[in-house]
């Protein structure tokens, strides 16, 4: 189900303060293989938890092996889930993501891109020359979710969460100048493209791959304190703009219980191509309706699917010159 503009929308009976563990709360999903980017920190050790602790076997792609290794061995210790697995992952890095995706073997039930950069003060380009937010946020998930394709349709039937962030109300793609070649840098709008990328990933996703029973959808965590996410950024300012914009700050077990909900609930069988907060259905942002409760809604241009169709073939075509 694709057609944002008539589907009824999902909704549950979680929210805002809904943690990881309680949306996971009777979910079983032994003999269920899944994949955590960003998984030594934050919601995405909280996602891998959650998944672990419902019997799933759990694969924490990090960029750091020892961080990883430790962190797999307490959530085993916490869950009792022995098969939590680490395997090395750098989403800025296509030689790391073919190698990664080259090395899974067998079926994947549940593809979580949760890693991400944020905020970059100034530009950083990749050996390809791609601004690094763009390249790890959208082209790193991109290329890893095309490698384990197979594995995800060997599964039968599949589900990729793609986390984006209310930033993507910021600024849709601009196709003509994803790299910030031709326009001055601004840190935000880098973020907010990237964030609206991950949108139409998953409206294109869900379009090609669905027959393939692969679905693919796009969660806003929140905004979460103290995590890696910002790791460029000086706390202080991260804290600042925190107070300052009145958010409502998320543990990290609250803000991973959207992507938790959108990988296991059954009200997402068979559905994809959407964007969801607090475990909810966002409502899409209007002319009629121009304002939703902060963070809570999602920009018509991010589902798109004339934009979401042009991304996926402008990162065929950048990954095609490597």
């Amino acid at each position: 189900m694709t057609d944002t503009d008539t589907h009824s929308p999902i909704r549950s009976a979680f929210g805002f303060d809904s943690t990881a563990a309680e949306v996971a709360k009777g979910i079983d999903l032994t003999g269920k293989r899944a994949i955590v980017t960003g998984a030594s920190a934050g919601i995405g050790i909280e996602t891998a938890r959650a998944l672990a602790g419902a019997g799933a076997e759990v694969t924490l792609a990090v960029r750091d092996l020892d961080v990883g290794k430790r962190i797999a061995t307490e959530i085993a210790t916490t869950t009792g889930n022995q098969a939590v697995q680490v395997g090395r992952l750098d989403l800025s890095d296509q030689r790391s993501v073919a190698a990664f995706a080259a090395e899974w073997s067998g079926p994947l039930h549940l593809l979580i891109n949760n890693a991400g950069v944020m905020g970059l003060p100034d530009p950083v380009r990749t050996p390809q020359g791609w601004e690094m937010q763009f390249a790890t946020n959208h082209l790193g998930h991109f290329a890893l979710a095309l490698g384990l394709h197979s594995s995800l349709a060997a599964a039968g039937t599949a589900r990729i969460v793609s986390l984006s962030s209310e930033a993507h109300l910021r600024a849709p793609v601009v196709f003509d100048d994803v790299n910030f070649l031709w326009r001055p840098y601004d840190p935000w709008l880098a973020y907010g493209e990237s964030k609206t990328a991950n949108v139409l990933f998953a409206v294109e996703a869900t379009r090609r791959w669905q027959s393939d029973g692969i679905t693919a959808n796009a969660v806003h965590p929140g905004a979460i304190a103290a995590t890696s996410l910002g790791r460029h950024l000086d706390p202080g300012v991260v804290d600042a703009a925190l107070s300052s914009g009145g958010y409502d700050v998320k543990t990290a077990e609250q803000g991973a219980a959207t992507s938790v909900f959108v990988a296991t609930s059954p009200q997402l069988d068979d559905i994809g191509a959407r964007y969801f907060v607090d475990c909810n259905e966002a409502p899409v942002v209007t002319p009629d309706h121009p304002t939703a409760p902060r963070g809570t809604g999602v920009a018509p241009y991010a589902l798109d699917p004339t934009n979401a169709e042009r991304l996926w073939n402008l990162s065929l075509e950048l990954l095609a010159d490597i």
